[in-house]
């Protein structure tokens, strides 16, 4: 099996539970999880990117935050 067969089974999981992932990402739990794991990204690319694209980091993990959970 290769990464090709991974990836087309991926997708048809996907495709197959569309509704319950697409319900699950915007769920109260999504939305508690990735807030703690894009603080703790977000936290660590500041640790390692120069303080001049803190801002940046800030405004990619608020897009990020957005497009997972209930929050808007």
């Amino acid at each position: 099996m290769g990464i090709d067969d991974i990836v087309n089974q991926g997708k048809k999981l996907y495709a197959d539970n569309k509704d319950q992932v697409d319900g699950f990402l915007r769920s109260d739990q999504a939305e508690q999880v990735s807030d703690q794991v894009f603080d703790t990204a977000a936290d660590l690319a500041k640790k390692i990117a120069p303080d001049q694209h803190d801002a940046t980091v800030d405004e990619f993990r608020d897009k990020a935050d957005r497009a997972v959970g209930n929050e808007k």
